[in-house]
């Protein structure tokens, strides 16, 4: 199994390193060094997770349709291969932008689209997969070993680009994107290789359940501790997610960082992750802590880091900067194996697509509501205080009160009490009814 949950470790290491270039680099490179608008760049990352919602509908397809025998992995590669050509190309809408607006919006929707729609594609599949193959008391295990690797790919993916790309150069920027997306093609490949087992067509069910975005809805809505588990999720990692795209022209924007310097900001906090993501797995394997404690600690640790950042650019201190970046990272670390292995804990094995599904679009709408908040906000806080510093820190402000607000939610979270709402006939019989 162990072999499994590394291959597992690499598909979703692969996924995420795609990202990174263009939430760090490139958006570093868009905003403060062709000082393109905020916004503009904000409403080209969230069109991705405008595409969220079709999670429900492939979690319920690959449930369903195995592909050669396969439920998931074609899925997975189809994803992967997309999260490849967005990443390959996204270098191209910077430039393109400014020299053809109407040219680049479009090269940008197209890069920003592959690459949504192969996040969609992978993630629900990879993680159906892994709650499949760990079984309920093995996901903690799988979650923690999967994002361990996750982290060190990611940190080694921050440093490769700041020695790749040390200031701006577009030859530069193309190679290194380059580089960054044939690499996560050979993990994902490695991660797919005899991953998941064959199902004959026998073994597949004769009539399985189909999930609609509309039963997804029911099954949240109706049960108060899913509707209370999906806000949760939403106002938490908006708050975590939305600080990616401006973190790094923070620092050049505060303390006059270079992109070599910002880009290995990611490592800086990947560091401090991992070694959260260690100690959480560890209190996971042990068993006595609750996940909630371990949950509401990393998000504690979270929202001290936000306001530490905000003290930092109030008070000019990069040493408080840095210091609000380790807290940020580690708190995110221990907030997100718990979360994930609370949010496999809350989903019914008869219908593990649909509740993997939902999470995946609370997942998506979040990383939106983060994205655009972060673009939108800080560019109308720019223009009200007339700084574009402030503009950052009300950003990091609000994220501050969203990650306050998500620890207060999570004491109402009762995985036990979902469970049995979850099985009660009426409720089954609702969810299935909406799809007649």
């Amino acid at each position: 199994m162990f072999l499994k949950r590394l291959q597992l470790a690499l598909i979703h290491t692969a996924v995420a390193m795609t990202l990174v270039p263009i939430n760090s680099t490139l958006n570093r490179v868009m905003i403060f060094d062709l000082e393109i608008s905020k916004t503009l760049f904000t409403l080209l990352a969230i069109f991705p997770y405008l595409l969220s919602p079709i999670q429900v509908a492939i979690g319920s397809f690959s449930d369903r349709h195995p592909i050669l025998g396969y439920r998931r992995s074609p899925y997975i590669l189809a994803g992967l291969i997309l999260c490849v050509i967005g990443v390959s190309v996204a270098p191209l809408v910077a430039v393109l932008i400014t020299q053809n607006f109407t040219l680049g919006i479009l090269a940008g929707i197209l890069a920003f689209g592959a690459w949504g729609m192969g996040y969609n594609l992978s993630a629900v599949s990879y993680l159906s997969l892994a709650s499949e193959l760990s079984g309920e008391k093995g996901r903690g295990v799988t979650i923690a070993i999967m994002f361990i690797a996750m982290v060190i790919g990611l940190a080694l993916t921050g440093i490769s680009l700041s020695v790749m790309v040390p200031t701006f150069d577009l030859a530069a920027l193309e190679r290194a994107f380059l580089i960054v997306a044939a690499s996560a093609l050979t993990l994902g490949l490695l991660g797919l290789f005899r991953l998941e087992p064959h199902v004959s067509l026998s073994s597949s069910p004769a009539k399985a359940d189909t999930y609609t975005v509309k039963q997804m809805t029911v099954a949240i809505t109706e049960n108060r501790v899913a509707k209370i588990f999906f806000v949760y999720l939403l106002l938490l990692l908006a708050a975590i997610l939305g600080q990616d795209v401006l973190l790094e022209p923070f620092g050049a924007q505060a303390f006059g960082m270079t992109i070599g310097q910002t880009s290995r900001l990611i490592s800086i906090s990947s560091g401090f992750t991992l070694i959260a993501f260690i100690v959480a797995a560890v209190l996971e394997w042990w068993g006595r802590i609750k996940k909630k404690y371990i949950a509401q600690s990393g998000n504690l640790g979270a929202l001290i880091g936000f306001i530490t950042i905000v003290i930092s650019g109030l008070t000019a201190s990069q040493t408080a900067f840095y210091i609000g970046i380790t807290l940020l990272g580690f708190g995110t670390g221990i907030s997100t194996i718990a979360n994930l292995s609370l949010m496999f804990d809350l989903t019914v094995p008869e219908k593990v697509g649909l509740y993997i599904g939902a999470w995946g679009f609370s997942n998506g709408l979040s990383r939106l509501v983060g994205l655009l908040m972060a673009g939108v906000v800080a560019d109308l806080a720019t223009q009200l205080t007339g700084d574009a510093l402030h503009g950052y820190l009300v950003v990091f402000g609000i994220e501050a009160l969203m990650m306050l607000a998500a620890a207060i939610m999570l004491y109402r979270i009762d995985v036990g009490v979902f469970q049995k709402k979850a099985h009660e006939p009426s409720f089954t019989d609702k969810v299935a009814a909406v799809a007649d």
